[in-house]
């Protein structure tokens, strides 16, 4: 199993249970930058007062800069660079508050060689608390055969 940092894992490296995660604890500052890349500025995420009488009883972060964390592990982890999201599936089960330390996980489910596509479960966690789940497809280049 050779992980190369220009590229990352081959296809042929790859075996279903391999696991790789990312932690990250959100911050203000990136709801705030969240907010400025993606356009929403939801006062669920922004405004402490709006949020304090919506469901969660406060702000809560972006789901999609949860499932942002799940890129980050797929691209920079497993399979690593070059690989190429195909789909993705998410469920959002309970918030993200400023200060969460969120734990992202993929694991290898599933492995289609004659299409390079490779399965992962995907799953976000606070705690014992499972956040964010799902599952996502991506692409995955073959080693170069020697001529």
């Amino acid at each position: 199993m050779t992980f190369q940092a220009l590229h990352g894992y081959y296809l042929e490296d790859l075996q279903v249970g391999m696991s790789e995660t990312y932690t990250k604890t959100v911050s203000e500052a990136d709801i705030i930058a969240f907010a400025d890349l993606s356009g929403d500025t939801n006062p669920v995420h922004m405004d402490e007062a709006f949020a304090a009488a919506s469901p969660f009883k406060g702000r809560i972060a972006h789901g999609m800069l949860g499932a942002a964390l799940l890129s980050t592990v797929f691209g920079t982890r497993l399979p690593g660079p070059g690989c190429i999201y195909v789909s993705q599936d998410l469920r959002f089960r309970a918030p993200v508050r400023i200060g969460d330390t969120v734990v992202a996980r993929v694991t290898i489910a599933e492995i289609t060689e004659e299409k390079r596509r490779v399965k992962f479960a995907c799953e976000c966690r606070v705690g014992d608390t499972v956040v964010i789940d799902g599952e996502a497809v991506l692409m995955v280049s073959r080693r170069a055969k020697a001529k």
